[in-house]
């Protein structure tokens, strides 16, 4: 498949996860193992990597569309008056926490894709009265802000699936702050594992194949510019493939 192919397919994908929960047909599937549920898989789903959101008063879709892999807000140690960028952000989950968490000083934005996602975050965020949340249209491999915007950058479960992964790094460092930082969970495959094995294993929307090693995550975040570039594996879903948290850290002027 072509680069086009694959974002086309990953877009389709994400749409009608979104489809579904406007629809009111339930929870969005997740992206853990092509044809089943993490679920079914024995995996935890999106939404229960998040303890007890019921504390959080969050819109009811807002939490059925949770698709990811981990939890960006038990790494991202967001602070009142920052502002955040979430990549991928889907219906919009982990921005109405971020924006509870940097408080009415802070700002939040949620960059997507997908039309009906964004429409579903949108409705989310009117729902939860979060005033200090936008959302973009647009590809991480292009953010759509200035340089020197953002604070954090967030994601869960996305960059795996982007076509352009450079680039998505050094989009994350140009739209960061010097000093600002990452704090993201993805899929992480091990180092033996190669690219040829990491497609047999599951497909690219599956968020498998396009999954990079721990040593090819470490690479390109430093190629970019990065600092305090750490990688943590939290589970094993399939063999030698990961969900993982990825901190790493802009360099302020003169830094070592």
């Amino acid at each position: 498949m072509t680069n086009a192919d694959l974002r086309e397919e990953v877009r389709n994908r994400y749409a009608k996860a979104a489809s579904t929960v406007i629809a009111g047909a339930g929870a969005a599937n997740d992206c853990c193992h092509p044809g089943e549920t993490c679920a079914e898989s024995g995996h935890a789903t999106g939404p229960e990597f998040y303890g007890q959101l019921a504390e959080e008063g969050l819109p009811a879709a807002a939490v059925l569309a949770s698709l990811g892999c981990g939890n960006p807000m038990s790494v991202a140690d967001l602070r009142p008056g920052e502002t955040v960028l979430d990549l991928g952000s889907g219906g919009g989950i982990d921005v109405l926490l971020s924006a509870k968490r940097v408080g009415p000083t802070g700002k939040v934005y949620g960059l997507d894709m997908t039309e009906e996602m964004l429409a579903l975050a949108i409705k989310n965020r009117d729902e939860a009265g979060a005033d200090n949340v936008e959302f973009l249209k647009g590809y991480i491999e292009e953010i759509p802000l200035p340089g020197d915007t953002v604070d954090v950058v967030i994601s869960n479960c996305v960059v795996n699936l982007s076509i352009d992964k450079a680039r998505v790094f050094a989009e994350m460092h140009r739209v960061l702050r010097p000093g600002g930082r990452i704090g993201i969970t993805d899929v992480v495959a091990d180092n033996e594992v190669t690219p040829a094995e990491r497609a047999e294993r599951g497909s690219y929307v599956g968020c498998v194949a396009g999954a990079l090693s721990f040593e090819e995550y470490e690479a390109g975040l430093r190629a970019a510019g990065f600092d305090d570039v750490n990688l943590t594996a939290t589970s094993e879903y399939l063999p030698g493939i990961h969900s993982a948290i990825v901190k790493a850290t802009k360099p302020t002027p003169g830094s070592a």
